[in-house]
């Protein structure tokens, strides 16, 4: 089942909240409202995921469209599961999500990503931190490609 977590429903409503400002009506754009409306029922009921498959429509093509701006795959190009690593040193990534990332679903990919920042252990959190931020205009995230 594909969830998508709180901290992403929160991301994609700030994205589009610096996107699209409410006007001098302060009418909310389409998107914020959506997910404003995931957020506020995730919130009220205590719950840190929702099921993708019962989201409004308008709330998952938003969300879709905000995960489409984000970085793809974690990886700062220093790939230790090449080397017979079970978890890469660089990226933080098993290797079957290394091998399987371009066939993921987009809610997988960001509860690796949620995962891997979380655990904070790769070289792309410490080591390699400013490279990775610099790599992309998302703080804490590298790699603006669509590749694995």
């Amino acid at each position: 089942m594909d969830r998508i977590h709180i901290t992403d429903v929160e991301a994609a409503l700030n994205h589009w909240r610096a996107r699209c400002p409410p006007g001098a009506d302060a009418a909310l754009a389409p998107e914020v409202a959506a997910l404003a409306e995931v957020y506020g029922q995730l919130v009220y009921f205590r719950r840190d995921e929702a099921d993708a498959q019962h989201l409004p429509p308008a709330a998952l093509t938003a969300w879709l469209a905000w995960y489409a701006h984000t970085p793809d795959a974690p990886c700062i190009a220093i790939c230790s599961t090449a080397q017979g690593d079970a978890v890469c040193k660089g990226c933080g990534r098993t290797e079957d999500e290394v091998q399987h990332w371009p066939a993921m679903s987009p809610f997988a990919k960001r509860a690796v990503w949620r995962r891997i920042a979380q655990e904070g252990t790769a070289w792309r959190f410490n080591r390699y931190a400013e490279r990775a931020h610099d790599a992309s205009p998302v703080s804490g995230r590298a790699h603006t490609g669509r590749a694995a």
